[in-house]
Order: C-alpha cells, then sequence, then structure tokens
C-alpha cells in the first residue's frame, strides 16, 4: 500500500513517507475547520482568532512563488524560441539546412514535449516541486546549451527533440502547484502572471540575440551558437539555485508561520481539494482521460498553440523579411512582446474581478484576429513593411491573454488532485500537437507574406472562439442542472465522502 501513496516533503526538501506525515495533517486540518462545519465566516474568523491578515499573506506568498517558478518558465520559453532568433543569426546556412529542414527541427520540439507531459506530472505528483522541477531545467539547460555546438542537422534534430522532452514537465507542473497553494478563484490570476514570463522572454530574447549576435566572429563566423551556449548556461546556474528557492506545499514552507500555515489550509480545505490525503491511484488517472471536458479543456489550447507557437518562433523571421536587417530584425520583436504582457495582465485583472472566463478568452481571440486579417491583406509587406508590423502588436495582443485563460481552466474547474494534475498534462499535450502542425506552415518559400501560415492561425482563433462558446454553455447547463440536484458545496477539503468534480455539489467557473 504504501508504495502508491505519494511523498511529501520535509522544509529541506526531502521525501518523508506520507505515513509519517499523516498525524501532522490531521492536527492541522483539525485546527483550521471551523467550529461550525461550513463557510469561511470572515476566513472562520481568522482560524478561531489566530489573527492572519488575509491579503498581506496573499502578497507574501505572491512574492515567495510566483517569481521562482515564473523564472523558470522565462528560460524555458527563452530556450525554445531563440531558435528564430539563432536562424536569422546564421543557424540554417552553417548546418546546411535545405527546403523545410529548419521546420522539421522545430516539430521534433513539440513531438518529444507531447509524449512526456503527462509522464512528467505523474512524477511531479509522486515526488516534490522542489526536487522536480529545477531537476527538469537543469536537464533542458544542459540540452539548450549542446545545441549551440551541433555541428549537422542530425545534431540539431536530435537536441530540438530532447528540448522538448525535458521541458515539457513545467508548465503543466506549475499549474498543478498553484492549484495546491490558492482558492479556486485565486489561481487564474496567477497562471496568467505566470504565462506572461513568456511574453517577456521573448522581450529579453530580443535583446538578448541583438547583442550575443555582436559576437559574431568570436571563435565560430556567425553568433547563432552563443546564443544558444550563453542563454543554456544561465538557465543551469538559476535551476541550480532553484533547489533553495522552491518551495513544496503549504505544509512544510518554511517561510511561513503556524499560524499562516493553518491559514492557509483552511482556506484550501473550504474552497477546493488541496487539503485532501489523496493516494495516487490510476483509477484517478483514467477519470481524466475518461472526461469530455477534459478533452475540450485540451482543445481550448489546442486552437491557441499554433498562433502562440508560430508567432513566437517565427516572429523574427517574419519582421525581418519585411526587409530589415537581422539585428533590426531583433530589436524590433520587443515592442509586440512587451504589449503582450501588459494585455496578458489587464485582461487577467478583468477575468477576475468579472468572474468570467469565456468571454475575455473570446475577446482576446477576437483582438488578435484583427491582426492576422492585417497580416493576410497587406499585398505588399515589402513596400509597406508598417502595415503588416501593425498587424504583430494585435496578434500578440491578443493571443498571449487568450492562451492564459484558456490554460487556467481545468486549474479552477477540475477536482481530484491527481485527475487535475493529469488533465492540466492532457490539455498541454493535445494543445501542443496544434504547435506541430504549426511549425511546418511558416516555409522558407512563403516570405514575405505567409499566406498559408497567418491563413492558418486565423482559422484557429475562429476555432478558438467555437469551443470556447461551446464550453461556455455546456459548463453553464451542467451547473444548472447540478442546482436542481443539490446545493453547491465549496468545503470540499472537509468532506469525507468527495469524489472529486463529477460530485453534483461541485460548480464549474465559465
Amino acid at each position: 500500500m504504501s508504495s502508491e501513496i505519494p511523498s511529501k516533503s520535509t522544509t529541506d526538501g526531502g521525501p518523508v513517507p506520507r505515513t509519517e506525515n499523516d498525524s501532522l495533517d490531521r492536527k492541522l486540518k483539525n485546527e483550521s475547520e471551523p467550529s461550525s462545519g461550513s463557510g469561511s465566516g470572515s476566513e472562520s474568523e481568522e482560524v478561531e482568532s489566530g489573527t492572519v491578515d488575509k491579503k498581506a499573506l496573499l502578497r507574501k506568498l505572491d512574492w515567495r512563488l510566483l517569481p521562482a517558478v515564473g523564472i523558470l518558465y522565462l528560460l524555458s520559453f527563452l530556450d525554445r524560441s531563440n531558435v528564430g532568433n539563432a536562424r536569422i543569426e546564421g543557424l540554417a546556412d552553417d548546418l546546411n539546412m535545405t527546403g523545410n529542414q529548419y521546420l522539421t527541427g522545430l516539430t521534433l520540439y513539440f513531438i518529444g514535449y507531447v509524449l512526456f507531459e503527462i509522464p512528467c506530472n505523474i512524477i511531479l505528483k509522486r515526488t516534490t516541486p522542489r526536487f522536480w522541477l529545477p531537476t527538469l531545467t537543469i536537464a533542458w539547460g544542459i540540452v539548450a546549451t549542446l545545441m549551440g555546438i551541433v555541428q549537422n542537422l542530425t545534431g540539431f534534430f536530435i537536441a530540438r527533440f530532447f528540448l522538448g522532452v525535458t521541458e515539457s514537465g513545467l508548465f503543466p507542473g506549475v499549474v498543478y502547484y498553484f492549484s495546491m497553494w490558492y482558492q479556486r478563484r485565486e489561481r487564474q490570476f496567477r497562471i496568467s502572471l505566470f504565462f506572461g514570463f513568456a511574453a517577456l522572454a521573448g522581450s529579453f530574447g530580443g535583446i538578448l540575440a541583438y547583442g550575443i549576435g555582436k559576437m559574431a566572429g568570436v571563435v565560430w563566423e556567425n553568433g547563432w551558437r552563443w546564443i544558444f551556449i550563453l542563454e543554456g548556461i544561465a538557465t543551469v546556474l538559476v535551476a541550480f539555485a532553484a533547489y533553495w528557492f522552491i518551495y513544496n506545499y503549504p505544509e512544510t514552507a518554511e517561510f511561513l508561520s503556524d499560524k499562516e500555515r493553518k491559514f492557509i489550509l483552511h482556506r484550501l480545505a473550504s474552497d477546493s481539494d488541496a487539503t485532501r490525503d489523496e493516494r495516487f491511484t490510476w483509477d484517478n488517472v483514467a477519470k481524466a482521460l475518461l472526461d469530455p471536458k477534459c478533452w475540450l479543456y485540451g482543445l481550448s489550447f489546442h486552437t491557441m498553440s499554433l498562433p502562440l507557437y508560430t508567432f513566437s518562433l517565427f516572429l523574427p523571421t517574419i519582421i525581418k523579411d519585411l526587409g530589415y536587417e537581422a539585428a533590426y530584425a531583433q530589436l524590433l520583436t520587443i515592442p509586440p512582446y512587451a504589449l503582450a504582457f501588459v494585455t496578458t495582465l489587464a485582461v487577467a485583472i478583468v477575468s477576475e474581478r468579472t468572474g468570467q472566463r469565456a468571454l475575455p478568452l473570446i475577446g482576446s481571440a477576437l483582438f488578435a484576429m484583427i491582426g492576422y486579417i492585417i497580416l493576410l491583406t497587406n499585398s505588399d509587406p515589402t513596400n509597406r513593411p508598417g502595415v503588416s508590423y501593425v498587424g504583430t502588436f494585435f496578434a500578440a495582443g491578443g493571443i498571449y491573454p487568450a492562451t492564459a485563460l484558456a490554460l487556467s481552466w481545468p486549474a479552477i474547474n477540475v477536482s481530484g488532485q491527481t485527475k487535475r494534475a493529469v488533465a492540466n498534462a492532457m490539455q498541454i499535450s493535445i494543445g501542443n500537437l496544434g504547435a506541430v502542425l504549426g511549425t511546418q506552415l511558416y516555409r522558407a518559400n512563403d516570405g514575405p507574406r505567409y499566406f498559408v501560415g497567418h491563413s492558418f492561425a486565423l482559422g484557429y482563433l475562429v476555432g478558438e472562439v467555437v469551443i470556447s462558446l461551446l464550453l461556455y454553455f455546456l459548463l453553464k447547463r451542467e451547473n444548472k442542472r447540478r442546482e436542481a440536484i443539490t446545493p453547491e458545496v465549496k468545503e470540499v477539503g472537509e468532506l469525507e465522502d468527495w469524489s472529486g468534480d463529477d460530485d453534483p455539489r461541485w460548480r464549474f467557473q465559465h
């Protein structure tokens, strides 16, 4: 039996069998339960007059958790997308790429990513965040660094595949990690802020590629190798430090006082299943695989991943083909990403305050569609580069907030720890199949208009609107059906008979 029970961790990150921590869990949970047995009642009178400032505690959690995992995701997105910067610095020429061989390398990354996403989240569930997230980061940092010394096309293909394998566990792992710290209504904004680091990676990538590109002639004729080597080494160094600044779960986080720990556990018990002592079982994995809603969450990201990754991987090439030199093209990628970061946060705030998920997502997708319509209708982009460049702002400003909202859906709607971990990984895996297709669309001889690629991106955004509307009405109808059966119960962490989101007492956010 004990082999099926996941480990928790001590404050120093070492695994301890959950059976040894059961008495502590029960003690903390019992101490944090409201005497009435229901509701939060001003967070149950600050957990029976423990006097904890909720807003101050949330700020404390945000400062401790978000920058740590955000930096790892910034490095992850930087290391996967800097190949676009390297391409215009001589990568394709030095490796003697012909035709669409560069696109094949991009596709192999997502094949590795898709194949290993669910296994990585299962490993996270069986180990700890402090061990697993930095270990993954070290692994992909090494692969990213080695990409700078590949000598032929085969080496490039192998490196891209294993970069996808090693990066596959970070994003779904962090989404699951947030669900063990924050209440349902608080997760969406944190996930959007976390995803906003991807936009920052685009801006930093342009700045770094511009500077590192000046190293052309140092050891190698072109500077693209230094982009991979220096950024990869930086990732490895940060990853080693992450063993000390990534925390596990509230029960063992050393930066919390006993009062704060009890308060967090009470809040989670009053809102979600995060405090439940759930064993890992394959039956819970099957619950996610057999739930149609989990597949729809995956399709929602699928229709966003194609425009997301084609934009991030090909933006330097798209801008360069408008007639700009490589160095200036690197710099011109920065402003659209800066706008994307701002819109991601702005839309997340609107969604958080209104309690709406689908409608802000649809609005963001429509905003991005304007960008692709501009790009497609500009029949002479080399003579009117400014028009197409404006289109990239609309595309970026809509793609990133829509993607962030799509990715937050299973984190707030799936109940059951293992089911949620698998659902998050399913969503990214299904979603990244769109990226696999997208990597084959921006072919070498299609520039500067890239009619096929832009058309697919526009079509996928239309698909996102359709999927979001479908989810909106499906979840709304299901909530009404459940309301006719039984009242909503939010304190699922305190229920002994809780089976997950298929319980009619659960309500979905739409």
